[in-house]
């Protein structure tokens, strides 16, 4: 294989990880606990998106007395927490691989 091959590979190579990233970001996870009472939304990437608690998963004997006011507060202070913390592991990633690969920026690790 010539070298023009070889680079017109990568080239296609690295515009199928375009799309493929970009597919996985419109991709809708679904993971449940408790029967489904607590439903976690993340994309295809793994980057979570939201939350979802029913009044059984906080009072299961007596989820009528469960404020839904109180279950939107809820959901909102842990999609927080979650985001926050999502956003800081980030941010190490992007030093720490900073640091391996000196600035450069390699297609494929997207930091």
């Amino acid at each position: 294989m010539n070298i023009m091959q070889m680079m017109k590979q990568a080239q296609n190579m690295q515009q199928k990880l375009k799309e493929t990233q970009a597919e996985l970001m419109k991709t809708e996870i679904t993971g449940e606990a408790a029967g489904g009472a607590v439903k976690v939304v993340c994309d295809g990437q793994g980057k979570f998106k939201s939350i979802t608690i029913t009044a059984e998963a906080i009072n299961p004997d007596a989820p009528d007395s469960v404020d839904p006011e109180m279950i939107e507060m809820l959901e909102d202070v842990i999609s927080t927490a979650i985001f926050d913390a999502s956003d800081k592991a980030s941010k190490e990633m992007e030093k720490k691989m900073k640091a391996v690969t000196g600035g450069i920026n390699i297609p494929g690790l997207n930091f």
